[in-house]
């Protein structure tokens, strides 16, 4: 079927909030939201019109009447989020799917050359900076130097490489950061591309990672660390709610470090510093606007709790894990999600906006978690029976009943009640650091000590327990990613 003409957009420019409510409801450019579960933009739907996820995992049980799952053929072996995107990409339903509509626009997490290929030939425009830049700014050593040139420090640190402790040792006494160390390889997870080092026996145990690096050497900080989302955009920087980490509890992750989700809290940050965080990531993005980025981009603080410092820690470019507490924040507080200005800078509109008076509406909220729940136990199964997505609300002594079913965490009541999102499900298989699913729920689960709250726990091991799986056989054959930690999917 030939392809239509794809609308122009509106010759004169939007102007306010109300306009901009209008056009992205009335859109009918198709949007894909690629990914392998709604969870990153969750409820975007209600606010965007044309706008579609794309998933591997059928999270919703095929109620979502926005979510389109093709059928499963071949799926290898997924390495990474960019292996998940490609294989839908190149799934045939889907390019017969986008061949009947007018052009549209992809967002993905995380995507690579091969998906800019699959995606120029299907003639979908990717709603994001382009992959050689991202892959640039991801680099930790990058993102200091464009912290550094727009005016955001990074904690006391040198940069070079060491191929025994003893270099590491010279290079760390050089700019005098002492001999407690953290030390950073360029690229990866932070939680496995960072390494705690004070002695030579630290660092034999993490040699073979940092040896030929260029590496961020830091001195160790007491410090809580936190995470901002931004958006920048042509008439400046929007920054979204200032949340704590929530990392390395072993009931939740069995990675040392491990992020098991956020804290949006008001009260656990000093006052001022919630505008030390904020000034730091607006200067962060017009910076990186500077640099050819645009849209949305995720930030990590750290704040010297001896001196209430705050310090960039690294640049997420892209959707984050961050973004859905975002998006809730900002449209539950603030009347619109933060990522409808992202799409702005890739839909062929313009616009005008007093970016002032937007910000001031999102500074406010109220408190709201989110736990990543990963598989702790060493071991993998088949899944017998799996929790169902949607509300469910917790009693006095910790159990757990699924109430009704839901596709936006905002449909949620007090803080018995928690948004469940699923990832694996019946006739899949879970093994040990496994995404097992995320929880979504008003209020704090942990302390302004950084202690995991008794409901969290509870949550955590109750949403666990509807969860039962089986044994495999020696005959089984299980396809499974050589790095366990591909697992990731949030």
């Amino acid at each position: 079927m030939a392809k239509k003409k794809q609308a122009k957009a509106p010759k004169e420019k939007l102007v306010g909030l109300t306009e901009i409510y209008r056009y992205m409801r009335r859109n009918k450019t198709p949007i894909y939201v690629i990914m392998p579960t709604p969870f990153n933009l969750m409820g975007l739907d209600q606010w965007v019109g044309g706008l579609e996820f794309v998933n591997y995992f059928d999270v919703f049980d095929g109620q979502h009447p926005r979510v389109f799952k093709p059928t499963q053929i071949g799926a290898p072996v997924f390495q990474s989020m960019e292996d998940v995107g490609n294989y839908l990409v190149d799934h045939p339903e889907f390019r017969e799917r986008v061949a009947q509509r007018d052009p549209g626009l992809a967002v993905f997490v995380m995507f690579d050359e091969k998906t800019e290929d699959l995606c120029r030939e299907i003639g979908l425009k990717i709603a994001l900076p382009t992959n050689e830049l991202r892959h640039r700014l991801d680099s930790k050593i990058e993102t200091t130097r464009i912290g550094n040139v727009g005016g955001v420090a990074s904690a006391p640190n040198v940069m070079g490489e060491a191929d025994s402790y003893e270099a590491l040792s010279q290079l760390a006494d050089s700019a005098g950061l002492g001999s407690d160390l953290v030390v950073q390889t360029p690229y990866g997870d932070s939680g496995r591309t960072t390494f705690f080092i004070t002695s030579q026996e630290d660092w034999d145990k993490v040699s073979a990672k940092v040896i030929g690096e260029k590496l961020k050497v830091m001195k160790r900080l007491n410090h809580l660390p936190g995470t901002i989302e931004g958006c920048a955009t042509r008439h400046g920087t929007l920054v979204g709610p200032v949340m704590t980490d929530i990392t390395g509890f072993e009931e939740i992750t069995p990675y040392k470090g491990g992020w098991c989700g956020n804290d949006v809290s008001p009260a656990i940050l000093p006052d001022g510093v919630p505008d030390k965080v904020r000034e730091m990531a607006r200067k962060l993005g017009d910076q990186l606007y500077k640099e050819g980025y645009k849209g949305v981009f995720c930030t990590d603080f750290l704040l010297d709790t001896d001196t209430n410092e705050v310090y960039l820690g690294e640049i997420n470019p892209r959707v984050s894990g961050a973004t859905p507490p975002t998006n809730l924040i900002t449209s539950t507080y603030g009347g619109c999600p933060m990522f409808l200005f992202h799409l702005l800078e890739f839909m062929d509109v313009d616009y005008e906006i007093d970016l002032d008076e937007v910000q001031s509406r999102w500074n406010h909220y109220d408190y709201w978690t989110q736990l990543i729940l990963k598989q702790t136990e060493d071991k993998v199964e088949l899944i017998t029976h799996a929790p169902q997505s949607g509300i469910w609300t917790m009693a006095e002594d910790g159990s757990i009943s699924f109430v009704r079913p839901g596709h936006n965490i905002n449909a949620l009541g007090d803080e018995h009640e928690a948004f469940y999102l699923r990832v694996y499900g019946v006739g899949e298989y879970c093994y040990h650091g496994a995404d097992l699913g995320c929880v979504l729920a008003r209020g704090r689960m942990q302390s302004d000590e950084r202690e995991l709250l008794d409901r969290a726990k509870m949550w955590n091991s109750a949403i666990k327990a509807q969860f039962t799986s089986v044994p495999l056989t020696a005959e089984t054959e299980v396809a499974m990613p050589a790095d366990m930690t591909a697992g990731k999917w949030f």
